[in-house]
């Protein structure tokens, strides 16, 4: 319904255009539903009062706020960046918070009971630092693994992204901070990002760049959606009726507010109309030009009032009108310790020939720590999301701290001579490498900056027991994969960098993460590499690939990745059998055995994928399901995954809706999108 707020007004018989009488200030009421409060409280506002709620107005104390109203009893607006713990926000300056590893680690856990105690951290944060809202998570797909802000995000798989997305938004909103799913939609370039127009067929972008987002509506109930920078077929996203209005509000029911990127608004008249509720940076576009397009007819009152409404409701929901946030302290040692798990959790076991991991901590007497990303903790990536954390741990008092019976010597590797001199004279040696990818600008490739590649060459020469612990934001170029016995992608780990790092070189903790995008062996192997698709001709990006995003293209091109989608290994073994699948009405149930063949108890991420009949134009296999299992050693668990009818649709670009289709599937089951011993035909 377009005029949705409009007729919630006059069910309720009041009027949002007129001020009326505050006296009585009925919106206080705490027994009132938060849509007759909105309301109530919207028609007593005059309209410069109404106008001054459309917009941030940053000062010389608050650079993301929205001013109280103290007549009225409204409270002032705070604001914070996520996605990995509260970034820049109102505060001048910055006030320190927990550093967690970036999101990407996150969707690396496969774990939605992990991810929204990562969002119940992140919003408890946020409250405690006085602040309403935490701008994430982001939920963008990684399209393009040169993204800027790849580290950002929660990898290349709508399923994945949507399960871990809205769990996480669940956990943030638990304590009354609103989240802020951003960004909305199809924000996959930094270059730029300001003025892209990216053209993206109907079907691609309802089966890709969209069904995530309709979850963190649906499931994660968000309170809030923050719309892009880009153009989508020519249509900037902050005036977008289409995206804004007809599929957000009337297809899926949202109900919060859609409030703009930094700048990413274009327009009074359009923004109005689409249902753009709230102007970030400042009153450009929903100020004195609003106003002044009131007053000459362009924008009814009424419609001013209508686009407060969202805002309004979704606080009164929240509780941040009757018991608005204040500041107190960080219960910081807690959260120390939640943010060395959720980094653990999520770091990503590549590569082990020979068990080379864990290290044995009797054995182990001198370890040579090596690498740029050896001196100090990796917090986080660049750009509104980094965090100032409370508190950090370095690599090297992390090893020593966990190996007190050792010799840890460091070495920047800045002379891999140097380096492999260390490295032959120690037991162990430690390569940390990495980027530093950032907001506001691509990587020009996916291979490693400076001298890495030929440090860790030069150490794997110098000692055959070399562990290489990769920090990045995304897939790295790795040339020396195959002359290394172990690789550890450990992501950005946050302020916990050291100590995560530590516990799970020495076997504290069994890795059971899996990646969440797809490493090639080379630049040109990935989605997306002709210029006319990223980073556009002329201003214009085609997603011409069109639904061949991540491994969906290696498998549909028949490419062979340096590691494949859901790869991930641990330190113990396990075995998949028994699959049988049935049709269940509309939809269908996978049972299957999962299996702990080794010596150590571990977890494994049973990962289900489906292929549809060749005639419905599908990539070869779809992740459609995941579950994380705990098994002690020898143990065996019968593991469920159900299907609904939307896992076996495609979307019907002549009726523009899902279409189920009918005909003869494949499931197929294992521990990632190339490993899946299990596999049965089903007819529908």
């Amino acid at each position: 319904m377009r005029n949705g707020p409009l007729i919630m007004a006059a069910v309720l018989g009041l009027s949002i255009a007129a001020p009326a009488t505050a006296d009585a200030q009925p919106w206080r009421d705490a027994r009132q539903s938060p849509d007759r409060r909105a309301a109530e409280l919207v028609a007593a506002m005059t309209l410069d009062e109404k106008i001054s709620q459309l917009h941030l107005q940053p000062d010389a104390e608050h650079q993301r706020f929205v001013p109280p109203i103290p007549r009225l009893g409204v409270p002032g607006f705070r604001i914070a960046n996520g996605p990995a713990g509260m970034g820049p926000a109102d505060d001048k300056p910055q006030k320190p918070a927990t550093a967690l590893p970036a999101t990407m680690a996150l969707a690396s856990t496969f774990d939605t009971g992990l991810a929204r105690r990562y969002g119940r951290l992140i919003g408890d944060e946020t409250r405690v630092l006085a602040h309403n809202v935490s701008e994430g998570p982001d939920i963008n797909i990684a399209r393009v693994p040169r993204n800027g802000r790849t580290f950002e995000g929660m990898g290349e798989d709508p399923v994945l992204v949507g399960d871990i997305g809205a769990a996480d938004i669940r956990g943030i909103q638990e304590n009354g901070t609103i989240a802020e799913v951003k960004h909305y939609a199809a924000n996959n370039q930094e270059t730029q990002r300001q003025s892209v127009d990216e053209h993206i067929d109907e079907r691609t972008l309802n089966e890709i760049y969209l069904p995530h987002f309709e979850q963190a509506v649906t499931e994660g109930h968000a309170g809030s959606i923050m719309c892009a920078y880009p153009k989508i077929n020519g249509v900037f996203t902050c005036e977008n009726p289409a995206l804004l209005q007809d599929k957000l509000r009337d297809d899926w029911g949202f109900k919060g507010f859609v409030q703009s990127d930094w700048g990413a608004a274009h327009s009074t008249v359009g923004s109005a109309n689409a249902s753009m509720n709230l102007e970030m940076i400042d009153g450009t576009w929903y100020g004195e030009k609003m106003k002044q397009a009131v007053l000459a007819g362009q924008v009814s009152e009424q419609r001013v009032g209508e686009l407060l409404l969202p805002r309004f409701r979704t606080m009164f929901a929240f509780g941040q009108f009757d018991h608005p946030p204040t500041l107190t302290p960080l219960p910081t040692a807690r959260h120390d310790a939640a943010a060395k798990e959720f980094a653990e959790r999520g770091m990503v076991l590549l590569r082990n020939e020979h068990a080379q991991l864990p290290l044995d901590d009797r054995a182990v007497r001198s370890i040579a720590l090596i690498g740029p990303f050896a001196t100090k903790a990796k917090t986080g990536g660049g750009g509104s999301s980094a965090v100032i954390p409370t508190s950090t741990v370095d690599p090297l008092p992390g090893l020593r701290q966990r190996v007190p019976g050792a010799t840890v010597t460091l070495d920047d590797g800045s002379d891999p001579a140097r380096a492999a001199s260390a490295a032959s004279a120690a037991d162990v040696s430690v390569v940390m490498v990495g980027d530093n990818e950032a907001e506001g600008k691509d990587r020009p490739s996916l291979a490693l900056d400076g001298n890495q590649d030929a440090l860790v060459a030069a150490v794997a020469a110098a000692n055959p027991h070399t562990v290489v612990v990769v920090k990045s934001g995304g897939p790295v170029l790795m040339p020396w994969a195959s002359s290394v016995p172990a690789i550890l992608q450990a992501w950005y780990p946050g302020q916990q960098d050291g100590a995560a790092v530590a516990g799970v070189l020495f076997g504290d903790v069994d890795p059971s993460a899996k990646l969440p995008v797809t490493f090639p062996a080379t630049d040109a192997d990935t989605p997306a590499n002709t210029a006319a698709q990223f980073p556009g001709v002329n201003g214009v990006a085609t997603y011409s690939e069109g639904l061949q995003v991540g491994y969906r293209w290696f498998d549909a091109q028949g490419k062979t990745p340096l590691f494949p989608f859901g790869h991930g290994l641990s330190y113990t073994t396990f075995a998949f059998s028994g699959l049988s699948v049935r049709n269940t009405g509309d939809g269908a149930t996978a049972t299957f055995t999962v299996r702990n063949t080794g010596k150590r108890a571990g977890a494994e991420v049973a990962q289900l994928y489906l292929g549809f009949p060749a005639a419905a134009g599908e990539p070869p296999r779809q992740l459609k399901g995941f579950s994380r299992v705990e098994l002690a050693p020898g143990q065996a668990r019968r593991v469920t995954i159900d299907l609904d009818v939307r896992d076996f649709s495609v979307w019907d670009t002549g009726r523009h809706a899902w279409r189920p289709v009918r005909g003869g599937f494949t499931v197929q089951v294992g521990d990632s999108s190339r490993s899946l011993p299990l596999r049965v035909p089903l007819t529908r």
